[in-house]
Parts: structure tokens; sequence; C-alpha cells
């Protein structure tokens, strides 16, 4: 899986992200965990963006070689922030529905799971495989 290497900013109230190989593409969360869930989105929505454009995306570049420009390519602030690699998450696409088959203990401990976070059976299943895979 592609990753780019994000800053982390702690604000007041909130995190902060942005991303040097991709100005102006920014995002946040109340928490270090949500904000980087939520930079993973905005920099699938940046890509899928450029590319219906026909723009060129970058590739990612190391951190090593992000600190070297850092100094030419002061949009961005290197100082008290927290560098993260956040992944490329593949387009959105169809839905696919599915027949699996699991104990009955797990599906009711996925049910409770779920119920207590606000989401459905499959909101919850796929939140712990994007998990799972890295994708968060």
């Amino acid at each position: 899986m592609i990753r780019y290497v994000a800053l982390l900013h702690e604000g007041r109230s909130e995190y902060g992200v942005s991303f040097p190989d991709f100005p102006g593409v920014v995002s946040g969360g109340a928490t270090p965990d949500e904000a980087l869930a939520e930079a993973a989105e905005a920099l699938r929505f940046a890509v899928t963006e450029m590319r219906a454009e026909g723009a060129a995306v970058p590739k990612p570049r190391t951190l090593s070689m992000i600190r070297k420009v850092a100094a030419r390519e002061d949009w961005y602030d290197m100082d008290e922030a927290i560098a993260a690699y956040v992944p490329l998450l593949p387009p959105k696409s169809n839905v696919e529905r599915l027949n699996i088959t699991l104990e009955k203990g797990l599906v009711d401990a996925i049910d409770a799971a779920a119920s207590k976070g606000g989401q459905s059976r499959s909101a919850w299943i796929a939140e712990a495989a994007k998990t799972r895979l890295g994708a968060f």
C-alpha cells in the first residue's frame, strides 16, 4: 500500500494534519487517531480528484527527503510536528454483498460493539478490516 508522509500538529482543541507532498490537503480531528483517519480520507479524495482531472499524482517522498527540502518548501511547518505515514486508500467502489459464516459468540460480540459505537454490523466489520489491513 502506498503511504505518504503526514505532519500531525497539536492545536488548542484538536489535531491538524498536512501533507508535504500535497500542498493544501489538510485534515483534522479531536484525537491524533481521528485526525490521521480523516487525513487518509482527505488524501483519497485529493488523489481521486487529481486523477479525474488528469493531473499527475506526486510520488511519495520519504521523511528524510522532505526534511532536506523543508527550508525551500516553507509552506509546511516541521517544528513540533509528529511525522506519520498515511496510506493512500483505494478509490471508493461499489458495495458488494457477502455471505460469511462466523461463530455465534463472535457475531454477538461484533453486534454489541457495533451497537455501542452507533454502527451497523457491516460498517463495524468494514472498519475492523481496514484497521487490520493498515488503512487507518
